[in-house]
Parts: structure tokens; C-alpha cells; sequence
């Protein structure tokens, strides 16, 4: 839900403000499934980063913990879950990385397009002045992406993409899974100190024991730092899918209430149908939203009509702002 200032700086009444000339027509649409990828240095960076840190976490766990021990059971047990948890996460990351997380038709606010909705008395459309694009509602322009993004909750440098409502139950099962093998590790972090502390050190590792201290306290710095961040990551996504209310629109909403979906819609929506396994499969995706139809495009303008006394002046003047929309809208 934007604010008042933002309504008159996306709201656009005439097709001469709307520009539709300008507009390159939208380019043709790929085949189904063609793969999204963001060529952005620093979200590349924090993903190779992401995946350096779970493999490191794989190495010390079954080169320095689980293969030294004696006890056979414990290691198979720890090594099966751990690398469960580990695989689950990374193929969540890979799908909340390259799933488009809902990005508007490019370029879409042409001439003919824009004369094709047929706009009527009280009708209003907004669109985008940086990807030419008109936004449906609760869509939002991403500066990283370049694209205007349905239901975008913030963009994300880990999974280098926006976390929209295409690819938000990927983001959620990431964070999830990410956590769980963070507690997993200073558990087993734990207990191997205390038995390397009741037996000699030198039969506990294939390493030495300074190398092996050193590799275990790393561990349990990046196992914390990773656990307190994923779990709260997790609690506000789940919060924002409870509440259907995305981090823009809260950080955005000022006493403007919204009305919400039911909180186990939302849910259902998100993670793909009714409480299933498939929840917590990264490899199934959400229950897809239906195609817009022109109707999807259009908003009426009762919804402005509190702010109907700002006058000819001011709208003319928020229309200068466009070039300096913010760059999460």
C-alpha cells in the first residue's frame, strides 16, 4: 500500500503523462521455465560467499568430527541429517536465486496497450518510470533487478534476487534449513570439545590439535552468527506470509490499514496447497498466481479520494519526482 506522496508520483490519469510513446513495446516472452539470473557483482559475490560457508561447515563436520570418531552410529547418523539439511538448503538457495520472483512485463505501458484497457470515468492505472512498466497492485520497482517485482518484500544479495511471490517459499525453506544446520553443527561443535577434553586431543581429530581447535571455533562463529540471523530472517518472512503484508508495504504503511487476506490462504498460496511434505520441498513450487487480465492493470480512484485536496499544482509538481522514485518502490 504506498503512501499519499507516492500515490500522486505513481498515479497516472492521461495518456500524455503516461508518455506510452517512449515505451519500447515489451520484448517477446521466452519459453516457459527459461531461467532467471541477476548479473549483479556484489549479490554473485554473497552467493558464492553463501555457498563457500556451507561447504566449510561440510568440511569440518566430516573431516574433523564425524570420520575421526570411534563411534560409528553417531557419525552416520550426524553425517545422513547434516547433509541432508545441507543439500535442502543449498537447492533452496539455488531455486530462490534463479526462479523469477514475479517480475512485470517490461516496457508494457505502450500506446496500444494502454488504449486497449479502456480506461473509464474513475479508473486509474500507475506504472513505473524506470522499466516503462505499469504496475499492478502491491508491485514494486527493484533498483538491483530493474524490474518492478509483484508482492516484493526487499531484495536479498544472499540469493541475489528480489524475494517476491514467485520464489518467497524458496527464501522461507533457505532461511529454515540454514538455521537447522547451524544448531545442527554447534551441537556436535559441543560434544566433540567435551570429548576431546575427557581423551587425548590427538585421537580426536586427523589434524592437530591447534588446527583442530582453530577449524571448531571458526565453525561455531559462523554457526551462531548464521543461526541468530536465519531464524530471525525466518520468523519475519513467516510473520509477513501470516499477515500478508510485505517488509515494503510495513515499512511503508502509515496509519493506512489494508485490508488482508486470510492468514492460511496466504500460507496455502505460498507453500503450494494444503499442509503437505511438499511443504518443505524446494524442488515444489507455490500455487502459481492467475495471468493478469486488463482488470488486473486498472485500480479505481476512490481510494485517492481522501487526498482530493491536493490541488493541480502539487500533482504536477510530484510528477518532477519521478526520476527520484525510491529505489525499493
Amino acid at each position: 500500500m504506498l503512501i499519499p506522496t507516492h500515490h500522486f508520483r505513481d498515479i497516472e490519469r492521461k495518456p500524455v503523462y503516461l508518455q506510452p510513446e517512449k515505451c519500447v513495446p515489451p520484448p517477446y516472452p521466452g519459453p516457459a521455465g527459461t531461467m532467471w539470473f541477476i548479473r549483479d557483482g556484489c549479490g554473485i559475490a554473497c552467493a558464492i560467499v553463501t555457498w563457500f560457508l556451507v561447504l566449510y561447515a561440510e568440511f569440518v563436520v566430516l573431516f574433523v568430527m564425524l570420520i575421526p570418531s570411534r563411534d560409528y552410529v553417531y557419525s552416520i547418523i550426524n553425517g545422513i541429517l547434516f547433509n541432508l539439511l545441507a543439500f535442502l538448503a543449498l537447492a533452496s538457495h539455488c531455486r530462490a536465486m534463479l526462479t523469477d520472483p514475479g517480475a512485470v512485463p517490461k516496457g508494457n505501458a505502450t500506446k496500444e496497450f494502454i488504449e486497449s484497457l479502456q480506461l473509464k470515468p474513475g479508473q486509474v492505472v500507475y506504472k513505473c518510470p524506470k522499466c516503462c512498466s505499469i504496475k499492478p497492485d502491491r508491485a514494486h520497482h527493484c533498483s538491483v533487478c530493474k524490474r518492478c517485482i509483484r508482492k516484493m518484500d526487499h531484495h536479498c544479495p544472499w540469493v541475489n534476487n528480489c524475494v517476491g511471490e514467485n520464489n518467497q517459499k524458496y527464501f522461507v525453506l533457505f532461511t529454515m534449513y540454514i538455521a537447522l544446520i547451524s544448531l545442527h553443527a554447534l551441537v556436535m561443535v559441543g560434544l566433540h570439545f567435551l570429548r576431546c577434553f575427557e581423551e587425548d586431543w590427538t585421537k580426536c581429530s586427523y589434524f592437530s590439535p591447534p588446527t583442530t581447535v582453530i577449524l571448531l571455533i571458526l565453525l561455531c562463529f559462523e554457526g551462531l552468527l548464521f543461526l541468530i540471523f536465519t531464524s530471525v530472517m525466518f520468523g519475519t518472512q513467516v510473520h509477513s506470509i501470516c499477515t500478508d503484508e510485505t517488509g515494503i508495504e510495513r515499512l511503508k504503511r502509515k496509519h493506512q490499514p489494508r485490508e488482508h487476506q486470510g492468514s492460511w490462504e496466504t500460507v496455502r498460496e505460498t507453500f503450494g496447497g494444503d499442509f503437505s511434505p511438499n511443504w518443505f520441498n524446494p524442488f515444489s513450487g507455490p500455487c502459481h498466481p492467475e495471468l493478469l487480465n486488463d482488470g488486473g492493470w486498472v485500480r479505481q480512484a476512490e481510494s485517492l479520494s481522501g487526498h482530493a485536496e491536493t490541488s493541480s499544482e502539487r500533482l504536477q509538481e510530484r510528477k518532477s519526482e519521478d526520476s527520484a522514485e525510491v529505489t525499493d518502490e
